[in-house]
C-alpha cells in the first residue's frame, strides 16, 4: 500500500473537519489560534461552537502533556469565524517534526487568513516577571530540527521561503494597539524554541540571552514555519510562566507553568477578544 503524501494527508484532515462542522461555518474560518499550556480556556468564549476531539480528526493524534486538551473548536468569537486548537503536539513527546507541525498545516487548510500562536515561555529578559505578555517579534529556532526538511511539496509553498518577516509587522501593530487600548503591559521580544522535556540550566539560559532570546519555549517555531510556508501570516503571544532557571531562588516545575498561564490568560483573552476581529484582513475599496 502507497503511503499518502503530507499534502493527501491534510486534504483528508480538511474534509474531515468541514464534515463536522456542516454547513454552519460555509465560508470557513477567518482565523485560526493554538492555545498552549493552560491557556485553552481562551476558546470559551466561542459562541456556536463545533468541538472535534483530535482523536476523530484523521491524521491527528491525542494529546499527553497537562494543559492540553486535545480538542478543535470552530466558533465565531466576538462575530469572528475561528477555529481553536486546544493543544498541540511536542518534539519532546517522540513525535516526528512532520506530526508536530500537521494540525497547523490542516487549520491553514481551512482556509484562515492569519494564525495566532499563544505558548507558556520562561522569562530570559530580567524585566520580565512571572504572568507577564510578551508579543513575538522574531525567533530563534534552537530545536536542532526544522518542518520543511525533506522533500518539498510545490502544493504547500517554496523550497526556500523567507522568513524576514516570520510574525507579522501588521499582526503586531493590531495586537500592540489593542493591549495599549486596554491599558495591559506588554513586552516585545525574541523567542528561542528549544527542544526540551528538561528545563535549561542557569548556563544555557546566559547563553541564550547572550544570543538575544527575551523568552525560551518547547513549541510555536515549528508552527510558525510551517505557517509561512503555507503563506499564512502569524501572530505569536507568550505567556511569561516563570523566571528562567538562575533567575529565581526556587525550582521551576510545570505545575507553576499551569497556574501562571492560567493568571496570564485572562490578559491574553481580552487583548484577543478585541484583536481578532481586527486580524481579519478585508481588501481595500476598489480592489478584488
Amino acid at each position: 500500500m502507497i503511503e499518502p503524501t503530507i499534502y493527501q494527508k491534510i486534504r483528508e484532515a480538511v474534509e474531515a473537519i468541514q464534515k463536522h462542522s456542516g454547513d454552519r461555518f460555509p465560508q470557513g474560518p477567518a482565523i485560526g489560534v493554538i492555545l498552549g499550556s493552560g491557556l485553552g480556556s481562551i476558546a470559551d468564549e466561542a459562541t456556536d461552537t463545533v468541538t472535534i476531539p483530535y482523536t476523530d480528526i484523521p491524521h491527528f493524534h491525542g494529546t499527553s502533556v497537562e494543559g492540553h486538551a486535545g480538542k478543535m473548536i470552530l466558533g465565531n468569537f466576538h462575530g469572528t469565524p475561528t477555529v481553536f486548537l486546544q493543544g498541540r503536539f511536542h518534539l519532546y513527546e517522540g513525535y516526528r517534526m512532520a506530526d508536530v507541525v500537521f494540525p497547523t498545516r490542516a487549520v491553514c487548510g481551512l482556509g484562515i487568513q492569519t494564525l495566532v500562536l499563544t505558548n507558556a515561555a520562561g522569562g530570559v529578559n530580567t524585566r520580565y516577571r512571572p504572568a507577564d505578555l510578551m508579543l513575538i517579534e522574531d525567533h530563534l529556532n534552537l530545536m536542532g530540527d526544522n518542518p520543511l526538511k525533506g522533500p518539498n511539496l510545490a502544493q504547500l509553498g517554496p523550497r526556500f521561503p523567507d522568513l524576514s518577516e516570520a510574525y507579522s509587522h501588521e499582526c503586531l501593530h493590531v495586537l500592540e494597539q489593542c493591549a495599549e487600548e486596554l491599558r495591559i503591559p506588554v513586552h516585545r521580544g525574541v523567542y528561542a524554541g528549544l527542544l526540551g522535556p528538561t528545563y535549561e540550566t542557569p548556563a544555557e539560559i546566559r547563553m541564550y540571552r547572550a544570543l538575544g532570546a527575551d523568552a525560551v519555549g518547547m513549541s510555536t517555531v515549528p508552527e510558525t514555519i510551517a505557517a509561512n510556508h503555507l503563506g499564512v501570516r502569524v501572530a505569536g503571544l507568550s505567556c511569561i510562566t516563570n523566571l528562567a532557571a538562575g533567575l529565581s531562588p526556587q525550582k521551576l516545575t510545570h505545575q507553576e507553568v499551569i497556574e501562571n498561564s492560567r493568571l496570564g490568560a485572562e490578559k491574553m483573552k481580552r487583548i484577543l477578544r478585541a484583536a481578532i476581529p481586527r486580524l481579519v484582513h478585508r481588501p481595500a475599496e476598489g480592489g478584488p
